[in-house]
Parts: C-alpha cells; structure tokens; sequence
C-alpha cells in the first residue's frame, strides 16, 4: 500500500502547515502484536524532518492500535481540527482489516488530543481537569494600590506571576573579571535585550492588568538608591527614620544595610532588627521613612516586614512623592523578610518631609493583630556584592539575580550553590529557585518553606543563538517540562505539568500569530519543546522550566545571533508589540486556570489635544485606538492623570467619555496632561503628555504641535560583505530610553565566524555605553516648548499632530504655532519595501499637514519648526516628490544645503536679525540619560527671502532660518527640545515670538 496525504496540523493567517505521511509496504505478523518499524513521518514544515514511529502495537482482544511517534511530533502545536485530521489519515491506511479498533496515537507516550491547551477546546466539559488547581486563590494580594481609580475585574486581580529577564552580569572566577553570559552582538546582548522588553513593557502590562509581578533581577533602572531602615540611617545627621506612637523591636530577625561591599556570606536581612505595635481601627501609630534623594528623578520603592500569621492583612503604607500621595494596603502575612516592590516615583533632591516619604500606620479592620516596619527603600543602586575583590561596578539592574537575590535577604543555599565557585552556574538555577521560594507555603506548595505568595506561574524570556543567511528568522522557541526536578509529572498542588505544556503553546501561538500579521508574515514558529531534568552534576540550562513547582514556559523569542532578528529586536515598537502577545498569552491561559471571563486592556489613546475654553478652563479631547487584533480590548472608560509644574502625576480622574473640562486652572502654572484608557481587563499605556498655561495679560496664546512621534532601530546597511546597523547615519530613537544598547557595531561582515564571546565575529559591538540608560523620545517635550513659551509671558495649549488632521484643533485659530518634529523621519519597516505590510512610518510632513500649513501660511500665521530632519525629510529621501520641495521653498521658505551637518552641537548667532550677534547655544549630539541624541542636524539654506539667524560652529552651515513678510516662518535644523541649556532655550524661544510679533 502506497499513499501520500497531507494533513494540516494548524492553520494561521497566510500560512498552513502540514504533515506529509509516507506510509511504506509493511506487513501484519500473527499475532498481531506490532506494526513493523518501517513506517515514517515526515514532516515537510519548519518543526523537523525527522517525525517518525518508534514502535506501534495492536492488541486484537480490546481492538486497540497504538501508535508510538518520537518526540519530533511532539513539537508542533495540537489543536481539534489537526488531531482529527490525523486519525482520520490513520485509519484509512489502516483499511476494513482493522474497522472498529480504537486507536491511540501518542508522541512522549501521551496520547496526542492531550496535548491541545484546555483553552483551545470546544467547551469546559472536554477540558482536562488534572491541569487545573482545585482550589483558586481569592484571598487578599500581597500588595495593592488603593489610591487607583479602577478595577480590572476581568484581568489578572489576585494573580502572581514571576518574569525572568534573562541572563546578567556575573563574575567569572576562572578569568577574574565580570563580564556578560552572551556576546555583545548587533548593538545589544542577551543579557540586556530580554530586560528591554520585559521592564519597560511586559510587567507593567501585567501590573496595568491587576497583577503583582515578581523579578529575580533588579527591575529599576536608577542608578542611585537610598535605604532608610531603623538599624541604619542614611543620613545620621538627618531624621530619616521617625517613629510615633508604641513601637518595640519584634523578634527574629530584620534588614540592616551592614558594611558595603557584601561578602558572599552576608545576608542583609539576617543582621538587623525590625519594629513591631499592635493594630487599632485608628491612627495611633507610625513611622515615617524620609530619603535625602541625591538627584531629582523616578525612584522605585521598595518596602519590608517581618510576615507572620499574626500580621495585619491590610497595612496600610502611602507614599508620598513631589508632593502626591499614593495609597497601598499590604498582606503581611505573606512576603516579609525581602524587598516588595510599590511603585516608581518622582521624588525631588535633598531633604523634604512634607512631600517625599513613605508612612507606615498601624491603622487597620483587624485590630490587635501586629503591624510590621522593616527598611525602606529608594532606587535600584549600584551593584554592591563582592566578587574577587570587587563590586561589578555596574547597576544593579544590569546584574545577573545571583547577586540581586543576595541582597533581597534569599537564603544562601537557593543562589551559591557552587560556594563561590561558579556564579554562572549558580545564576542559571537560582531564577527557578526564587520562584519556589516565593511559591513555598502557600496554597501551591503547602509542604515548603518560603514566603507564602501563590505564584500562578513563571515566564523566562530569553534569546537564544542561531544564524540565518536568508531573508528569514530563526524566529520563536517555547521550552517547557513535563517532569520536575523532582521527576514527578505533577506540582506539589497535584496538578498536571500538561499545564505548562499549556502556557508554552499558549504564548508561543500568540506571539507567532500576532508577529505575522503586524510585522512579518514569514516570522518562524519553533518547537513547541519538553526539555526533562538532567542527572548531570550540572543541570541542563534549562532549569526554568523544570526546576518551578508552577506552571512555566522559556521562551527564545528570536535570534540575538541573527541580523535580521535583531532588526526587530531593536525596534521599540516591535519590543511593545510583542510583549503584549506574551501578555495576552499569559492571560488566556490564567483565565483558564481560574476561570474567569477575561478582557483585554486598551491600546493607549491617539488624537490627543489640550485647548482652553476661557481662562479658567481647559479642554481635553482624544479618540480611542482599536485593536483588530483583539475587539476585547476597546476602551469603556478613561483615567486623566495631572502633574502641575515639575511635579509628579497625580492618581488620576477617571471620566466615561474621551472629553473632560478641566477646570479652575491657575494663572502662571504649567499643567501637563496625560490619558489612559481602561476597560474591565485593565488599562492602557499612557498618551503623550500634553501641557498648557495661562499667563496673565498674555501677547497671545501659542499652539504647540507635536510631530515626534517616532520611535524606532539604528540604521539598516546591507551591501555586499558589509551588513549591520549603522549609526553614523541614524541611530533610533527609543521608547522613552534604552536599557539594552551595548555601543555601536564595529564588526560589518557577514563571513566572520564566531570564535568566543570576546571575539564573537559579524555583529560584534562596543561596550561603552552598556552602563548608560540611553534616552529617548519621552513623548513630554510640549512641556519643555512650554516653559520657554511662558517665560516669554504667553500663553500656550498644546496637541497632537494627529488632532489637526481629525479638524479636532484648528491651526487658524493661533497667531503662532510651535511645530515640534523631534527626530521625526521617515523610517522603513524591518522587511524590504515590497515585503512591508505598512510601508513608511514617522513622516515629519504627511501631505495633510502640508496642506494645513499652506493654508495657515496663506491667511497670516505665524509657524516656528524645529526638528533633525526638518529638511532632508522633504529633500532626501526615497520618496521625495515635487510637492514636498515646492512646499519647502515656497511656503516655508528654506531649502536643504546639507543634511549630516554638524558633530559638535555648537550654534551662534550670525547676525541681529532675530538674536544678539553675541548670542550661541549647544545642543546635545551624544548618549546619555537626559536627552536624546541628535545624530544628524540638518543645515537649512535660505529661499524665496529668508535669512540665516543661526549657524553651526564647526563649518559655519545655516542652522536656522526666518522669513517675515504676510506671514512668518522660523526653521532650525537641529529640534529645540535638546538645547543644554535652559537660559538659551529661554532667549530664544523669546526671541522667535517677538520676530513673529513685528
């Protein structure tokens, strides 16, 4: 019998696979005990080629066939169509001679229908009840912030979920150095590259969704930190730490900061005391937490107690931070003895009790039970653990969390298992380590000792190596274990590891699927892999996945090895992008778990403008942004958060329709705005920020335009033999800052082979910015227009540039506009052109935003420009047509002398046409934390009668340009926002308004 079918194992949009049955002559011996071993599969998709039967069996007395793959087919992802399809196929090769028997097809000796996730069967009746806790916990979170202004009562409320960000900086006792656990490839490492996608958007996907996160690694990316603890003041001379009301000493034991640098053997939380009273229903005692912050900026908080079942579930501790007040109820009787993560705050320098602080009260529902008050901390610091003699010398968060679960008060034998000779050993193990420790004694692992929290399950995120010269990705492995460390198949809960088979395909399904419709649709689905515990000395790499008594999954989400893998990976937008697949993922498959209807949170809100109605009243205005991807996910309600001045964000007002008055404003104060949507399943990123002020006896009110918008990866150069990211040319733009930027990539060619992660061939990258948080686009800087706007004594509104295309602000209405472009330009997709799904993004001049300038042009107005690629935008570029040159020339007045023009960032007046002939500036053209680099300033050349006003030091280019007749135009070639100082800023923002004003 010869036959050849196809079967579709799992469809996805613009994509089948298949599997491709070569069923061989075989014959039938009696009695019939077995199928001859001559019978493969082969697998034509991307999974392997090497599916095929291991043994078969026919019992004729039950009339069963069992069939025994090997676990090649267990790699692909099971759903009911392609199961059925199988056996289906099977059956017809068997023909009439074996019509009745039941057949059994398995791959790792599990039947292959027990491999489709609970989520993707037809109904809860067909759902495997062994892969799902008997008991859910409802009980109360560990910590929760009361000062929120909603509820996600269909996303992840009472969940606990631990993130591990990959590998980190660790000490290497055979070379006595520190050093990374992969290569400095394509501008990053693995090290970094994870964090970058799971600090700044994954965990606060899951926080905005109700969830307490968990992290083995340091999670703030301030580099100063300030601990203030009742054994230790940071300032002795200064009452940091002060004490009202009945409090004693507990017993045990409790944090004490102790001789910097740690010893291996020094466990901070085992070398001090913490302080103990007695709840009441009123506010009888407390304690106050003062830092002396040594520079204005966001600050983590991180809280600790000593836990107990005698504790108060519901501590309650605020937070005070430039002035705002935010609320948190805390269970103590689980998580004491570490430190537990509140939030991120602005907290301003130097020493100010009244408006930065943390306060502790023993006001509670449950008095007389204890109250607990432990060391309060501020920022994530520097690395101070000692190893060979030396501290890492980096940031904490850049650590690997060997060293961070040190200082978080871990018992030594769950991170030093190789007594101090093997850090990278002892890091692979330790993450899963963490996770039961934190899992230990709660309803999850009742027989273990740890901190009593009720992990949900656990999320490694890695990038593993591979190389492909096609214009394709090595793409997206998910690693899961059907058997613990412990051998067992199932958790200390009793339910099935299938769960995390579950998980793994879950997420892995999401991401792939997701990818391929918003980014490439090639992008590569992996093995879908049981890695099984090792009995080596050493364990596999793998421990992640085997070693949690919790539901867990590695994920390799693409290639750090791979060029056009790190094309994506170096696009903040994709980083975005995916992490919210891997939320989703994770939320589909807890909703499961504890059955609950889930929805997913908004996208962030678009169209965003800020008007007066009169003096007094301000006008807000936005639109909603929908996700195809998830109909869920549309916005029911919004949160407006208000910051005033230089101040933190308020807690937000939350307002059922995308418009809200703000009223009562005061004359001389900026207010800056930003949105989030929210729906039952949580809430969005925020909008960009938006400010605006009124001035007393104000010239006139000035509309700033925000167009920075951008967002986006180095320069892409492929030539023959030179390929990689180029930042000579362009080197991107991040989403607010960068984490994962190593230095620039000095190694262009494809042949060089890897020989070590010192010498790691194409792709190689410099180091010298890998402890620097690169910054980025903000999405803030209408506020830093505004203040030179209202140091010149006018008023200012503000919006988005998206607004004036919707007609929701119109530019004729203003004397004066203040366009800000930013670093906008015109960007490509990661694919070619002709494989892009979306074609250009981050125009600075769409053709509407043309139109609408001509015509405000036309009818007097006044536009002041600033931006890098203000004229090599319209000029030079791909797409440059007659319309863009002509609106250059002929309405704005300038044309493009030089794009690239200048190093130096040195700007002076060449004239007394708008600025003192004595008058220069700089602004900034290098990396650092405060503000974005201006990698290519354009010159801006006169036409039709404009003058230079500005040029650049270096070579004397025009830097910026005015004209004035019927109406008036102002243009600099390098974007406002990054001159260092504020005083320049000041004089010339004054001097542009009062050009206008002539």
């Amino acid at each position: 019998m010869n036959l050849i079918k196809k079967i579709p194992v799992l469809s996805f949009p613009r994509k089948r696979w298949s599997i491709v049955f070569f069923l061989l002559p075989f014959y039938f011996f009696l009695p019939p005990l077995s199928f001859s071993q001559n019978i493969n599969v082969i697998n034509t998709g991307k999974f392997s080629k090497n599916i095929k039967v291991e043994s078969t069996s026919i019992d004729s007395s039950k009339k069963t066939i069992i069939v025994n793959f090997n676990k090649e087919l267990s790699y692909i992802p099971f759903r009911q169509d392609n199961v059925k399809n199988i056996y289906d196929e099977i059956k017809k090769n068997l023909g009439n001679n074996y019509k009745g028997y039941k057949i059994f097809i398995r791959t790792l000796g599990i039947p292959i229908e027990d491999f489709i996730p609970n989520y993707y069967r037809p109904n809860k009746s067909k759902y495997d009840i062994s892969r799902i806790p008997s008991h859910i916990y409802k009980e109360n979170p560990l910590i929760k912030n009361v000062s929120k202004v909603y509820s996600p009562v269909e996303g992840l409320i009472n969940r606990n979920i631990e993130v591990s960000p990959s590998h980190g900086w660790y000490y290497n006792k055979s070379k006595d150095r520190w050093e990374w656990q992969r290569p400095r490839l394509f501008q990053s490492v693995e090290d970094k590259l994870a964090l970058s996608i799971v600090v700044p958007f994954l965990i606060p996907m899951l926080e905005n969704a109700g969830a307490n996160v968990f992290d083995p690694r340091e999670r703030d990316f301030q580099t100063n930190e300030v601990v203030v603890d009742n054994d230790s003041f940071s300032d002795k001379k200064l009452k940091c730490y002060l004490e009202k009301g009945q409090w004693k000493t507990g017993n045990g034991h409790g944090f004490s900061l102790g001789s910097v640098p740690y010893k291996n053997d020094y466990n901070p939380f085992l070398n001090g005391t913490c302080r103990v009273t007695n709840s009441s229903k009123s506010n009888s005692a407390f304690i106050d937490w003062i830092p002396k912050i040594p520079e204005t900026g966001y600050y983590a908080v991180y809280i600790s107690y000593s836990a107990s079942n005698n504790n108060v579930i519901d501590a309650h501790y605020s937070v005070y931070h430039s002035g705002i007040k935010t609320d948190f109820i805390v269970n103590q009787q689980i998580g004491g003895s570490t430190w537990e993560y509140l939030g991120n705050f602005k907290f301003d320098k130097g020493f100010n009790p009244a408006n930065d602080k943390v306060v502790l009260s023993n006001q509670s529902n449950n008095p007389g039970k204890i109250v607990s008050a432990d060391a309060v901390r501020f920022g994530g610091g520097m690395g101070l653990i000692e190893r060979g003699g030396n501290t890492s010398n980096r940031p904490k968060y850049l650590e690997a969390s060997r060293y961070y679960l040190q200082y978080a008060g871990l018992p030594d034998s769950l991170y030093d298992f190789n007594k101090s000779n093997d850090d990278y050993n002892d890091d692979k193990q330790d993450r899963s380590k963490y996770v039961n420790y934190l899992n230990g004694g709660s309803v999850n692992d009742k027989n273990s000792n740890g901190l009593k929290i009720p992990i949900d399950l656990s999320l490694a995120l890695h990038t593993d190596a591979g190389i492909t010269h096609n214009d394709t990705v090595i793409g997206t492995l998910a690693l899961y274990s059907l058997k613990g460390g412990n051998q067992k198949s199932t958790f200390p809960n009793n339910v099935s590891r299938l769960a995390s088979r579950d998980l793994a395909d879950l997420i892995q399904s999401q991401i792939t699927n997701d990818i391929r419709l918003k980014f490439d649709p090639a992008w590569n689905r992996r093995e879908l892999m049981n890695e099984q515990p090792s009995n080596d000395a050493y364990p596999q790499q793998y421990s992640e996945v085997y070693n949690p008594n919790v539901p867990s999954v590695l994920i390799e989400l693409l290639s750090h090895q791979n060029f056009l893998d790190m094309q994506f990976a170096l696009d903040p937008e994709f980083r975005f992008f995916v992490a919210r697949s891997i939320y989703k993922g994770i939320l589909r498959f807890l909703s499961i778990q504890n059955h609950f209807k889930y929805t997913v949170e908004p996208l962030p809100v678009r169209n965003f403008s800020a008007q007066f109605i009169d003096d007094r009243n301000v006008l807000l205005k936005w639109k909603q942004t929908y996700d195809p991807l998830e109909p869920s996910s549309s916005a029911e309600k919004y949160i407006i958060y208000t910051r005033i001045n230089n101040g933190d964000f308020d807690n937000g007002i939350l307002v059922d329709k995308p418009t809200a008055v703000i009223k009562n404003i005061k004359y001389k104060n900026i207010y800056s705005f930003k949105i989030t949507a929210v729906n039952k399943g949580g809430e969005s990123f925020a909008s960009e920020i938006l400010s605006v002020c009124k001035m007393p006896h104000s010239k006139s009110t000035v509309l700033i335009v925000n167009d920075f918008t951008r967002t986006s990866a180095p320069a892409v150069i492929i030539e023959n033999k030179y390929a990689g990211f180029e930042n000579k040319f362009d080197g991107g733009v991040p989403d607010n800052y960068d984490p994962a930027f190593t230095g620039s990539q000095y190694d262009f060619n494809p042949a060089s082979e890897f020989i070590s992660n010192d010498k790691p061939g194409w792709g190689a990258s410099r180091s010298d910015y890998e402890s620097i948080l690169v910054a980025g686009n903000t999405f803030d800087y209408p506020y830093i227009h505004g203040l030179s706007i209202k140091n010149a004594g006018f008023s200012f509104v503000s919006s988005s540039c998206n607004s004036l295309a919707d007609s929701m602000v119109n530019l004729n209405n203003f004397k004066i506009v203040d366009l800000i472009l930013g670093e906008q330009k015109k960007t490509h997709w990661q694919k070619s052109i002709e494989d892009s799904l979306q074609g250009i993004r981050f125009n600075p001049f769409p053709g509407y935003l043309q139109t609408l300038i001509d015509n405000y042009c036309k009818q007097g107005g006044n536009i002041f420009i600033s931006g890098s690629y203000v004229a090599s935008g319209l000029f030079e570029t791909d797409n440059s047509i007659a319309r863009d040159t002509s609106f250059a020339h002929n309405i704005l007045k300038f044309t493009l002398d030089s794009p690239d023009a200048a190093k130096t960032g040195e700007v002076y007046s060449s004239g007394e046409a708008i600025l003192p002939k004595s008058f220069s500036l700089k602004f900034n053209q290098h990396l650092n934390p405060s503000i974005y680099d201006v990698w290519a300033p354009d010159a801006v050349g006169i036409f039709g009668g404009s003058q230079v006003f500005l040029r650049y030091k270096e070579n004397q280019f025009p830097a910026g340009v005015a004209y004035k007749n019927l109406y008036g135009s102002v243009v600099l070639g390098f974007p406002f926002e990054t001159i260092n100082s504020i005083d320049k800023r000041n004089l010339l923002m004054k001097s542009v308004l009062n050009f206008f004003s002539r």
